[in-house]
């Protein structure tokens, strides 16, 4: 197994709740196991979309799985159902679960310090 990719007890968790493609024209659909191998692989590693490895295909596929599930609500129902399996387990404890532990760094001026000031020459008289 490959990093940042699923075994096949976590894809039989979540293979149920992936959107079907039902479309009968057109180029056939993608394995969603591998769409969804890629772009764990893009959010885990922190590389941009355009430098997905070749073995997952082509970039914008890829993106274009991420964005349709992100809009659609595929990543929210695969979220409640590990939820729900974990808690079945007992291995979550509401009080402490959170599902974002991540900072994003402001300016220095969204701190209060003070902006740049223009140093033009001052005007003679």
């Amino acid at each position: 197994m490959k990093r940042y990719e699923l075994t096949d007890q976590q894809w039989q968790l979540i293979e149920p709740i992936l959107p079907k493609r039902t479309a009968t024209t057109g180029r056939p659909p993608k394995d969603p196991r591998e769409m969804l191998h890629g772009i764990l692989w893009c959010l885990c590693s922190g590389a941009p979309w355009r430098d997905l490895p070749e073995r997952f295909g082509p970039w914008k596929t890829v993106y274009d799985y991420y964005r349709n599930w992100r809009d659609d609500g595929t990543f929210d129902r695969i979220l409640e159902a590990l939820q729900m399996h974990l808690d079945r387990q007992g291995k979550i404890d509401w009080d402490l679960w959170c599902i974002d532990g991540s900072t994003i760094r402001a300016s220095r001026a969204a701190a209060g310090a003070s902006k740049k000031k223009s140093h033009a020459a001052p005007a003679r008289a």
